[in-house]
């Protein structure tokens, strides 16, 4: 049986105008595409949005335990946004799917798993015959992925099902979001405010009366110091926030120095799995995780599970099947909100589902951590590995600790990202600083 992995790693659905996105992003996006290697297994067919490295393939496919050659990469050709990227444009070029149907000639095709379950995978699952491969084709194809990862909708489900989310509304003019913002900032609250379609932080902006205010999970706070100073912001940045195309604008309380956590489900026709739950951190947007979350206690991480198996329940029964990833914050006061979901294979997904999974395997998991951070600068991927290994820091299969190469971002910075394996979180963060250490030098 074969599974087509299909690494759109930048669609609408989770970052909205894909025009509007520059070329440093397209690369960056198309490098995290290859972490659909992690999942993949013998004999499968990837469609990416170029050919992995080989050095990277090699690496991957070695911790795996897949043999590289039995894997089938295909390319489509590049499309209006360029070739960094899988837009709906690629998946559908007729030289393409008559490619693809030839790799898949004879080969059972189980499943089709994409990063982002839309209705540009579900024409391709039609085109190929394939529509029984792809769960939830029927709502994909209506254009359903779009309401899972709206943070308009998302609100509106969640206040539905009783699952806390921060005080605020859903706007659609300039005037709402200034009365919304006002409201907030004149009882002294700082105020997030979400443009509808983005990921990472990269959407979001806070806004606060308060110079002392220091963001997390936007890139910056801006103060506005009367009513009219609100007015004067929405007006200069409405068509940010709005996306470019009249997108709703999410207005909520913020709160600072929460720590912000999410669980992660597999959402089924049965029911709703829980993956694996995590800890974000911020510096001052999402630059890694460790997982399982170490701040909240036994009790708040229940209530993050359960709350967030409610909004897969809501999202299960409209017609969703995939991943989902449900956000979180823990208040200093104790208080847990949720504040998205996120209908697609995350950047947590391949912890929990290939790494936890293959690499650590289901006896030892209760008994260890991951801790990934982005940004490592390397000489190059093969450098970074050969010294990781000689250090003797690399991953070892029979302890089940080490350091593991999860994305290799060298086509666009020179970095990569990696994730440290360790008993518990103090001796991940002590290996952490041997690796830093090794490329300080």
């Amino acid at each position: 049986m074969t599974t087509l992995c299909i690494g759109n790693n930048r669609t609408e659905e989770m970052v909205g105008d894909l025009a509007g996105m520059t070329p440093p992003e397209r690369v960056f996006a198309g490098c995290g595409a290859q972490r659909m290697l992690w999942f993949a297994e013998e004999g499968d067919v990837l469609v990416l949005p170029w050919a992995p490295d080989p050095d990277y393939l090699a690496y991957v496919t070695a911790l795996t335990g897949v043999a590289a050659g039995s894997l089938t990469v295909v390319v489509p050709p590049p499309g209006a946004e360029g070739a960094d990227i899988l837009t709906p444009d690629r998946l559908a070029e007729p030289g393409f799917l008559a490619e693809l149907r030839g790799v898949l000639a004879g080969r059972p095709l189980e499943r089709i798993l994409a990063i982002s379950p839309n209705a540009s995978v579900a024409a391709l699952a039609s085109a190929l015959g394939a529509e029984q491969a792809l769960p939830g084709h029927d709502f994909a194809a209506q254009g359903g992925n779009a309401l899972v990862n709206s943070k308009a909708v998302f609100r509106a489900v969640a206040a539905g099902a009783g699952v806390p989310i921060p005080p605020g509304t859903v706007a659609s003019s300039p005037r709402q979001v200034e009365e919304a913002v006002e409201q907030l900032l004149e009882r002294g609250r700082s105020v997030m405010l979400k443009v509808e379609y983005q990921a990472g932080g990269y959407g979001n902006e806070i806004v606060t009366r308060d110079e002392k205010v220091t963001p997390a999970g936007a890139h910056r706070a801006v103060r506005l110091a009367d009513r009219a100073a609100v007015a004067g912001y929405v007006a200069e940045r409405w068509a940010w926030l709005t996306g470019g195309r009249s997108q709703r604008v999410v207005v909520e309380r913020y709160f600072t120095d929460s720590v912000a956590l999410y669980a992660e489900y597999s959402v089924t026709a049965q029911g709703s799995v829980l993956s694996g739950c995590g800890e974000m951190l911020m510096d001052p947007v999402v630059v890694g995780e460790i997982t399982p979350p170490v701040t909240p206690d036994a009790g708040v991480r229940a209530e993050l599970v359960d709350q967030a198996a409610r909004l897969c329940e809501s999202l299960r029964v409209l017609g969703y099947r995939g991943t989902v990833s449900a956000d979180a914050f823990l208040t200093p006061d104790g208080e847990l909100y949720f504040s998205e979901t996120n209908g697609r294979l995350t950047g947590s997904s391949h912890l929990h589902d290939a790494l936890f999974a293959r690499l650590v395997g289901a006896g030892q998991r209760a008994h260890r951590v991951i801790l990934e951070l982005s940004g490592l600068a390397v000489p190059s991927f093969p450098a970074a590995v050969d010294a990781v290994r000689r250090a003797g820091l690399g991953f070892d299969p029979q302890t089940r600790t080490g350091v593991v190469f999860s994305c290799d971002f060298a086509p666009a910075d020179g970095t990569v990202m990696y994730c440290v394996i360790a008993e518990d979180a103090d001796r991940a963060r002590a290996l952490e600083r041997r690796l830093t250490t090794l490329f300080a030098r």
